[in-house]
């Protein structure tokens, strides 16, 4: 098959929605298939290359905005630049793909690349990785308003075959997008294996002059879905048990108000924000952490994966049935909290950092279960035989 992989994030950026969709296009293409990823220009990687088997054509874009809000982020938009549409669907046109994979339901190379297939009768899938909600009543009225007046409306009309990931993403998608076992593939979140199987690439402890006590890795951009306050409300309860802990922040940091926080509370010094790493350093700084916990608001996203596969004892806040097949069992190979209850964090980390025992065991319980179920190759091998399926009734229909 040919398959166009189409994202406005994708590497050399980080990010979850960006590394996933290069893993499963290096995937496709190690299995013999054709791939052609399209993506929004970023920072001074190459507008054209072939990498890992496929070739990335990196289209011309306009960054948005810093206004200063708690819910800026680093996007592009490739549909603000002239001449990006005729290039998109000239690239699609000279490379034929046979179905098309999206990432990103409120993207507009989403909405191009989907407007493409839908014309030419294209079976086309979309992953959807970001739920548009927000705890701020301001903001969180904000995005279900886009939601209504202008994705929704956008994805009726482009009826692609859904990929949710988990749960949350379920209930979201019913509600906004009114999606339904018909149209929709229940697809865990892709953890690359084998980036955690090579040498580790830097002492993250003698970097930061973290010293020999116990540390808690937080990983992943901050933002209000992911804003760390229940960790840094757990924070007083901690250091009165442990009072050597450090939390090491990794990521950008979109919203500052877990910092603010820190501050009011008094245990700032506690605190290292490093920004964003590359993902060569993702596993050294999981194994230099005693604890990991990004997921704490309502989640259990790719970094939180990847820190389980990485042998780390590592917190985050759904439900036993968060992920559609796969048997969560807590306190066995996952620990879970209530999302937004910081007594419940406070709680998790004191009694793995005071029972060595079993915060080793339970690691090695994760580790185990996101192997069987989110390894790459695992979840590569569900999307390509959906592929096949559609792409074979799509001939039918022809």
């Amino acid at each position: 098959m040919r398959i166009a992989v189409v994202n406005n994030f994708f590497p050399p950026r980080v990010g979850g929605s960006a590394h996933m969709a290069a893993s499963l296009a290096e995937q496709y293409a190690a299995r013999g298939h054709e791939v052609l990823a399209i993506t929004a220009a970023y920072a001074d990687a190459p507008a054209d290359e072939t990498k890992d088997g496929y070739r990335v054509v990196r289209l011309p874009a306009v960054k948005m905005p810093q206004l200063g809000l708690s819910i800026d982020f680093d996007m592009s938009f490739a549909s603000l630049r002239p001449g990006n549409w005729r290039r998109l669907w000239k690239l699609l046109d000279e490379f034929k793909p046979d179905a098309i994979h999206l990432h990103g339901q409120f993207f507009d190379l989403s909405w191009l690349a989907g407007l493409y297939a839908r014309r030419h009768k294209l079976p086309m899938l979309l992953t959807i990785h970001t739920l548009l909600i927000s705890d701020n009543k301001l903001y969180g009225g904000v995005f279900r308003f886009l939601d209504t007046v202008l994705v929704n409306p956008i994805l009726r009309y482009l009826k692609p075959r859904y990929v949710i990931l988990d749960k949350l993403g379920v209930d979201y998608c019913v509600e906004r997008y009114g999606t339904s076992d018909e149209n929709s593939d229940y697809f865990p979140i892709a953890v690359d294996t084998g980036n955690f199987e090579k040498p580790l690439t830097l002492d993250v402890r003698a970097e930061h002059g973290l010293g020999d006590g116990p540390v808690i890795v937080s990983l992943g951009h901050v933002i209000p879905l992911r804003n760390r306050l229940p960790l840094v409300e757990a924070l007083p309860s901690i250091l009165d048990k442990h009072p050597d802990v450090k939390v090491v922040v990794v990521g950008r940091v979109y919203h500052d108000v877990f910092l603010k926080r820190a501050e009011e509370l008094g245990v700032a010094e506690a605190i290292i924000v490093t920004g964003a790493v590359p993902k060569a350093d993702v596993p050294a700084y999981f194994a230099a952490a005693d604890i990991v916990t990004h997921d704490l608001n309502g989640g259990c996203g790719t970094a939180s994966l990847e820190a389980m596969l990485s042998g780390t004892a590592t917190i985050a806040s759904v439900t036993e049935d968060n992920y559609p097949g796969i048997e969560l069992r807590n306190g066995e190979n996952i620990l879970l909290v209530r999302p937004d209850d910081s007594e419940a964090v406070a709680n998790t980390v004191i009694e793995l950092l005071d029972d060595p025992e079993k915060r080793a065991l339970v690691a090695q319980r994760e580790s185990a279960m996101v192997r069987a179920n989110f390894g790459l190759d695992v979840v590569a091998e569900e999307h390509l035989r959906t592929f096949e399926k559609l792409v074979t009734e799509a001939d039918v229909l022809r």
